[in-house]
């Protein structure tokens, strides 16, 4: 059997509505599935469904220059359908087709992997706007201080080993005791900087935890009914400074008034109510982060610290009293010392009590009702990112239930809302239509991303040669991991090239293994290249999902791994090439939709090049990345993307080099299907045929 290499590589079909649509159907719904071949070169197409040999005969509905399409529909009921397909050719040969892509086959019946399975669940629906959204995420500590009136004050209180601390310098660096360091950035400063995020396009923010909390980072949540008022307003005030000596929070009236008045509460919740409100008047979105598998230490329904004792309007916390009606939210390991006995945390640390779900419907009900109150007015947040939501309760079965209970509960509150999903590893179980919309992307795009341009694991705890500028495993990672998300979490991933939790991409681009701790904080802007940072803002803005910029990464922020990730924003002193990089990115992909919702495709998977289409009906989008050194020539089969020679015009409209990029430049049409440019050292490009 003879199968040419166009041949092969023409074959194609996806999830787009191109390829499938609707592509979100509902149960009832008939669905057209659609797959392209080489003209004249099939005999038969059948697509099988589920595990099924014997498949159904799909009909040429219409041709081109190039290809023939073949459709079949099917009325689907409420199950998940799972689809393949095989392709006789005309001279004998059979080629298996699913998302790992074209494979020739030989007798039998195609050995399918099902992971590869193309899928989709009647009635998932993920809202119209979260698909290819353009998202921020803050670090509300960090970004910009609005208000300094309402910073923590040196001794305010005493968390873990040591005092809070103001950090009065903006620019001054993290340290290791960076999780009672505060820098005075709140929610007054990000309505300050809405113009700004709206001038680079941005669309979504996703903001780190906002509610009562102890520490900077805010995963240890105090109160989860109230924003902060060292985020938001505190008028209710007590001057007070702890002595050094001190480290029980019966000496912290000060912190005592501000998280505990009523006044300073309810205008904090105000404030964000009127950043909720003057984010949608703009027609962006806002996003919280839900902390929901534990709390903190100083948890008003833990009160470890005893800062809510005797406090008009709260009950006693488990902590402090065994009749507290919170005092099965936690599971405590009855000691029989004549003390209070220890409660279980989470990874064994006891400022983040784990919430005991399993054994307290009266829990459940309350963090239900919780996400409830910030999804409806006068918030009406528009999603919640879930902290470590694989970890929530102590068994697969409360996990789901509780999951399924909260979707129903947050859809019922706001039908166009968002629910993402921290999760490292395979998803596909909470995928199913019913638990989580998506997932912060770290397999199907961090991590990929950064072993291709930098070898480097997203800590930087490690280095991996085979996988640095490996361009056929960037694309063998992508198609595993991606295959994992259905068409609609796929679309609303998470997209990020740094965060919180990792190191900045920018440091990740020296590729030196280390921490602040270990090598120092200078290091981590040592030996950086900007042009590679700038390959990763090229294809993270031209790759399916929602592109996340984590805060001053468009500014040109370095730093290691948690807590040196968390540094300030720069103000005054951005990266203003950077910061315009990013800019003309998020535009070119408002202005080309394709890049946010059309096909993807494999052009070249080479020693630290890769190339790839983005294409519909009408566009077609080439992304082109050299990761090397030296400038280099690309030759694309563009045909694959529909271009026609002769025909489709292409133009170089964005270019990245190491220092700048460059606007618009012709390269004519392609010639027996293929596309020839050089590129630079260290460079992306993006060509279109669009004018």
């Amino acid at each position: 059997m003879v199968v040419s290499q166009n041949v092969l590589s023409a074959v194609f079909s996806d999830e787009t509505p191109d390829y499938r649509f609707p592509a979100e159907p509902d149960p009832g719904d008939s669905v057209t599935i659609r797959i392209r071949v080489a003209k004249n070169s099939a005999k038969r197409v059948i697509v099988i469904f589920d595990s099924m040999s014997v498949g159904t005969q799909m009909e040429n509905t219409r041709s081109d220059d190039y290809f023939d399409y073949f459709e079949t529909s099917l009325v689907c009921n409420d199950q998940e359908v799972m689809y393949r397909f095989l392709i006789e050719c005309h001279d004998d040969g059979r080629i298996a087709y699913d998302k790992s892509g074209a494979r020739l086959e030989e007798g039998g019946t195609p050995d399918f992997n099902p992971v590869y399975a193309f899928r989709f669940i009647p009635g998932f629906h993920v809202p119209e706007w979260a698909k290819g959204a353009v998202q921020y995420q803050i670090f509300t500590d960090r970004f910009c201080n609005g208000d300094p009136s309402n910073d923590v004050t040196d001794n305010e209180y005493y968390y873990t080993i040591g005092h809070a601390k103001h950090i009065s310098e903006w620019d001054a660096l993290p340290t290791d005791t960076d999780i009672r360091s505060f820098y005075g950035g709140d929610l007054q400063g990000i309505m300050d900087k809405l113009d700004y995020l709206q001038d680079i396009g941005i669309e979504v923010l996703y903001l780190n935890p906002i509610f009562v909390s102890p520490s900077s980072h805010k995963y240890d949540t105090q109160d989860y009914e109230h924003v902060d008022p060292h985020f938001g307003v505190i008028t209710d005030d007590v001057e007070h400074e702890m002595q050094l000596w001190e480290k029980h929070n019966g000496f912290a009236p000060r912190y005592i008034r501000r998280v505990t008045s009523t006044e300073n509460l309810e205008k904090s919740d105000e404030l964000f109510a009127r950043l909720c409100q003057e984010m949608h008047r703009r027609g962006m979105r806002i996003i919280l982060d839900g902390v929901f598998n534990h709390c903190g230490s100083f948890n008003k329904w833990m009160d470890h610290e005893g800062i809510y004792l005797g406090k008009a309007g709260f009950l006693p916390g488990a902590f402090q009293s065994v009749h507290s009606p919170y005092r099965h939210y936690f599971h405590f390991n009855e000691s029989g010392n004549g003390r209070s006995p220890a409660y279980e945390g989470w990874w064994g640390y006891s400022t983040l009590p784990k919430l005991n779900y399993e054994e307290s419907p009266e829990l459940r009900e309350q963090i239900l009702k919780i996400a409830e109150k910030w999804m409806s007015p006068p918030y009406s947040i528009d999603g919640w990112r879930l902290d470590v939501a694989a970890d929530l309760g102590h068994t697969r079965e409360c996990n789901h239930s509780f999951w399924q209970d909260f979707r129903k509960r947050v859809k019922a509150a706001n039908p166009d809302a968002l629910i993402i999903a921290e999760h490292y590893g395979d998803p596909t179980e909470w995928l199913n239509g019913r638990e989580w919309d998506t997932v912060m992307n770290y397999d199907a795009f961090m991590e990929p991303v950064s072993w291709f341009l930098t070898g480097m694991e997203k800590h930087s705890d490690s280095y991996r040669d085979d996988l640095y500028q490996n361009g056929s495993a960037f694309f063998g990672i992508m198609r595993e991991k991606m295959a994992h998300l259905k068409y609609p979490s796929l679309i609303t991933a998470m997209n990020e090239l740094s965060n919180h939790d990792h190191s900045r991409f920018l440091t990740r681009t020296n590729r030196m293994v280390g921490r602040m701790t270990t090598v120092g904080s200078g290091a981590a802007a040592a030996g950086i290249n900007k042009g590679i940072f700038r390959e990763a803002v090229t294809i993270q803005m031209t790759w399916p999902g929602a592109p996340t910029v984590y805060y001053a990464d468009e500014a040109g922020q370095v730093g290691w791994t948690d807590p040196d990730n968390r540094r300030t924003y720069p103000w005054g002193h951005e990266d203003q090439d950077l910061i315009s990089l990013h800019r003309d990115l998020i535009a070119l992909r408002k202005d080309l939709p394709v890049l946010a919702c059309g096909s993807l495709k494999q052009l070249l998977a080479d020693y630290g090049r890769i190339a790839y289409a983005r294409f519909n009906g009408n566009c077609r989008c080439i992304v082109a990345v050299n990761n090397t050194g030296g400038w280099t020539d690309f030759r694309l089969f563009v045909r694959d993307a529909g271009a026609k020679d002769g025909e489709t015009y292409f133009r170089r409209i964005l270019t990245t080099q190491e220092s700048h990029e460059t606007g618009c430049e012709p390269l004519g049409a392609a010639t027996d299907g293929y596309l020839t440019f050089d590129m630079p050292p260290y460079s992306a490009a993006v060509i279109s045929n669009r004018e």
